[in-house]
């Protein structure tokens, strides 16, 4: 193991077991500011074991050997660098689904899943004679497009992303859940790919980058050491993507069809600006998220007539 703090004591690498590897580690983290050190402890633990984290408490007295030792070893290390549990792990869970991410790739947060929880309120569970055509624009992971297809199935979905390392670990999660043929993936930046009042969709919906430039260097080491800058920064004021988006949306959604976004913390009032100055849509509300902070924007394009 690395060596740990003076005032830290270990026990011999024969002594090692599971709830004593855990309490080190844990400690260990700590002293390195890590923030959720026990959590961190027991994901990294279980993966290098190949279990599942309550077996850490079932099998706690289980020593370890060598090579096990030798790779969680190599975990430690890494975190304590700051790179992310999840690029360590190589997955991450979002709606209940176990998602592959790499550094290609942003985490999909907490957050994010107001974004679906809205778009869900939009989709019937039923399509009739006509399904639904949505488009995530900036999928990532894929872990938008993949919860709304998981609970709306009778509908049809797109998704793009500029990056084409993103959309092949879009297309493998989609792969691992069997939601392969629910999804349409392609490379694109934004509306490129699209052809103007061709392209149609009943709901757009997007977590763009909307982070300002100036702010990037002062996230987390995690956040800015790790994760893709160009899925982060929303240029100088943070909202240059959310304005791109919004300007040209209307172009691609059917009347009264339905544009969805995440948003930063503080950026409401400067969003409704570019609502109304677009003039398009209607029925603008903001959503809190988890934590009560403004996270998802939602409106209706304007009926024509």
């Amino acid at each position: 193991m690395s060596k740990p703090e003076k005032t830290q004591s270990r026990p011999r690498e024969s002594q090692w077991n599971i709830l004593k590897l855990l309490r080190w580690t844990t400690s260990y983290f700590k002293s390195h500011n890590i923030e959720n050190p026990r959590a961190d402890a027991e994901v990294l633990l279980a993966n290098a074991l190949n279990l599942k984290r309550i077996d850490l408490y079932l099998r706690y007295d289980q020593p370890l050997c060598n090579h096990e030792l030798s790779l969680f070893k190599g975990f430690i290390k890494r975190r304590i660098d700051r790179e992310p549990v999840a690029y360590i792990v190589g997955v991450k869970e979002f709606w209940s689904m176990e998602l592959a991410v790499t550094r290609d790739v942003l985490i999909p947060r907490p957050e994010t899943e107001c974004l679906v929880e809205a778009a869900l309120s939009y989709l019937p569970e039923n399509s009739g004679r006509s399904p639904k055509r949505v488009l995530e624009l900036g999928t990532g992971s894929g872990a938008v497009a993949l919860a709304l297809a998981s609970e709306r199935p009778a509908h049809l979905f797109f998704a793009s992303d500029r990056s084409e390392k993103a959309i092949r670990i879009a297309k493998s999660n989609a792969l691992r859940h069997h939601l392969d043929s629910a999804i349409h993936f392609f490379v694109g930046d934004w509306f490129l790919p699209l052809i103007p009042d061709t392209c149609s969709f009943d709901m757009i919906l997007s977590n763009p980058p909307y982070v300002p430039s100036r702010v990037i260097g002062l996230l987390q080491p995690e956040i800015y050491q790790y994760e893709p800058i160009g899925a982060l920064d929303g240029c100088k004021d943070g909202l240059f993507c959310i304005r791109q988006i919004i300007d040209h949306s209307d172009r691609y959604l059917n009347s009264g069809g339905f544009l969805l976004l995440e948003i930063g913390h503080d950026q409401k009032n400067e969003v409704r600006k570019i609502i109304d100055q677009c003039g398009n849509f209607e029925a603008v509300a903001f959503l809190k998220d988890y934590c009560g902070y403004d996270r998802v924007v939602h409106m209706k394009k304007r009926s024509i007539g």
